[in-house]
């Protein structure tokens, strides 16, 4: 079985941390791994993807549009730029609170997400909205959020991995003082 998984969110919420657990959990796993990462200005608040895939026979880590088994969007414009990869019947997990581009903001746009959420409505079969702000806030840090937004994905069922083996493989990856919260977030469920 293959995976074709994207995170894509801006610079600054953890797409990249996220992308390394998810690869590391899989070798851990002895699954076969690729990833690849678009971090371009990520230092300010730009755009930034990943590219994962799992399973036997890979040859390169980027995958053709309409082939994402699922998205993970930290940011819903960027999730709602990355939908032509997503395939048929693919799953998104978007955070609902919008991040307001640095482009909007010199323009003095008024942008908050919710005509992103409303195309993501309509184009996609699962949608799976969490409330990252409320989440984060709940958890105890706004640093957070990826880790949240990774736990909601393992109990989609579309990695073969539990939060179990992600968690394991965070408290190998993370400062130690970061993995009582990365803990709880990992098991945030509401």
């Amino acid at each position: 079985m293959k995976n074709n998984i994207l995170i894509t969110g801006v610079g600054g919420q953890g797409i990249v941390l996220t992308s390394k657990l998810i690869a590391a959990t899989a070798m851990e796993k002895d699954i076969p791994v690729m990833s690849a990462e678009t971090i371009g200005m990520a230092q300010k608040g730009g755009s930034v993807f990943s590219f994962l895939r799992l399973g036997e026979g890979l040859y390169c880590p980027m995958f053709a549009r309409k082939s994402a088994d699922i998205i993970i969007g930290f940011e819903p414009a960027e999730a709602v730029r990355m939908l032509p990869y997503l395939r048929d019947g693919g799953k998104v997990i978007v955070n609902t609170h919008p991040i307001m581009p640095v482009t909007a903001t010199l323009k003095g746009s008024d942008y908050t997400g919710e005509e992103m959420l409303a195309c993501l409505e309509r184009n996609v079969g699962e949608l799976i909205k969490i409330d990252g702000e409320r989440a984060c806030e709940e958890v105890g840090s706004p640093r957070a959020l990826n880790m949240i937004m990774l736990g909601a994905a393992v109990r989609l069922g579309v990695l073969p991995f539990g939060v179990e083996d992600v968690t394991e493989t965070m408290k190998k990856t993370v400062k130690p003082q970061f993995v009582e919260m990365n803990t709880r977030a990992l098991q945030y469920n509401k």
